[in-house]
Parts: structure tokens; C-alpha cells; sequence
């Protein structure tokens, strides 16, 4: 999939404005539906019930489970 292309406008100060919808694009618990976290170890936005806990270096992180890919 490609992503359309952005619009960019620099104004004469330098500064760079893209023309986008604000906000982020992962749920928040305040939102409705499902809260996301990321893995600790791929970095990959997952639902809180696809994640499992395991101690990493010295304090336990939140994983892919039952695996990253």
C-alpha cells in the first residue's frame, strides 16, 4: 500500500505545516474500544489482551504473545 502524498506548505519563516487530521492514530483508554500498548521488544501497537508480561532486564515489559513477528 502507498501513502497518499502529504501536503507541506513552508512559510517564509522556515517552518514546515502538514495539512492532516490532528490527533494520534492509537486508541486511548478514554477512547471506545481497546487500549494499545506497544511490545517492548518488536515496538508493534497491540491490543492490551495480545500482550503478555515477561521480566527483561531486570523489570518485567510488556511482549508480543505468544510471539514477535
Amino acid at each position: 500500500m502507498t501513502k497518499p502524498p502529504s501536503k507541506t506548505k513552508i512559510l517564509e519563516d522556515g517552518l514546515r505545516y502538514k495539512s492532516k487530521v490532528g490527533g494520534s492514530p492509537f486508541m486511548t483508554a478514554s477512547s471506545t474500544g481497546p487500549s494499545t500498548m506497544s511490545c517492548f521488544l518488536c515496538g508493534k501497537h497491540r491490543p492490551r489482551n495480545e500482550l503478555k508480561t515477561r521480566k527483561l532486564i531486570g523489570k518485567s515489559q510488556t511482549v508480543c504473545d505468544p510471539k514477535c513477528g
